[in-house]
């Protein structure tokens, strides 16, 4: 098995950012919806990176990182937050725009320009969708939020995190005037929306899908 390879830091990554904001490990078949992969391939990769000690895994049970692999996973995700932030910042993408390109850069780019590039940006602690950027040493620092979902009514928050999947999502927020640090006031959290009042502005009734991707201070 290679020292490194994009199928390997993608798998590795995709465990990783199962787990970054909630609890519970990833299961193979997860893992295999989230890279569009069969569930055949998934097994025989997992057997590798646990032959590598990346990560462990029992028979059909779920999948963690050793801290072999965290180490990996957390540089891998170091280089993608960097580039998105560095293409919203410098170059002119919409925070909608990144998340694909990043994808195939994070695998091309080198040490020496990711370590210009986070110079070049002021060493920043957060990508353009609020997930943390790791150091160059692996470290990241706390944060405590919860989803906007599960706010109930009368909860004041800024907006520290939205999702990144769905860029239809970010388009709709961005149009409503809600980004990172806005702050929301829940109004009224039904079943199957949640109304938000934006500080200083109106009133938003936001669909329950979306409020799950969207995670204020505590």
């Amino acid at each position: 098995m290679p020292a490194t390879s994009p199928a390997i830091e993608d798998y590795l990554k995709t465990v990783y950012a199962h787990t970054e904001w909630q609890p519970d490990p990833i299961t193979p078949k997860a893992l295999a919806d989230r890279l569009g992969v069969a569930p055949s391939s998934v097994t025989e990769m997992v057997k590798k990176l646990a032959a590598a000690g990346l990560v462990s895994h029992a028979p059909y049970g779920a999948v963690r990182l050793t801290d072999a692999g965290m180490a990996r996973a957390l540089a891998v995700v170091r280089r993608h937050r960097l580039i998105e932030t560095w293409l919203v910042q410098e170059m002119g993408y919409g925070w909608d725009e990144v998340h694909d390109e990043a994808e195939i850069l994070e695998h091309a780019i080198s040490d020496r320009l990711l370590e210009a590039i986070d110079v070049r940006l002021g060493r920043p602690v957060r990508d353009p969708h609020g997930d943390a950027i790791p150091s160059a040493a692996g470290t990241l620092e706390p944060r405590h939020a919860v989803l906007l979902a599960d706010a109930l009514s009368g909860h004041e928050g800024a907006v520290v995190r939205i999702s990144d999947r769905d860029p239809a999502v970010l388009r709709a927020l961005d149009h409503a005037g809600i980004g990172l640090d806005t702050v929301l006031t829940v109004t009224d959290a039904a079943a199957a929306s949640v109304s938000v009042a934006v500080a200083g502005r109106a009133t938003h009734t936001i669909p329950r899908a979306t409020a799950e991707a969207i995670w204020v201070t505590a």
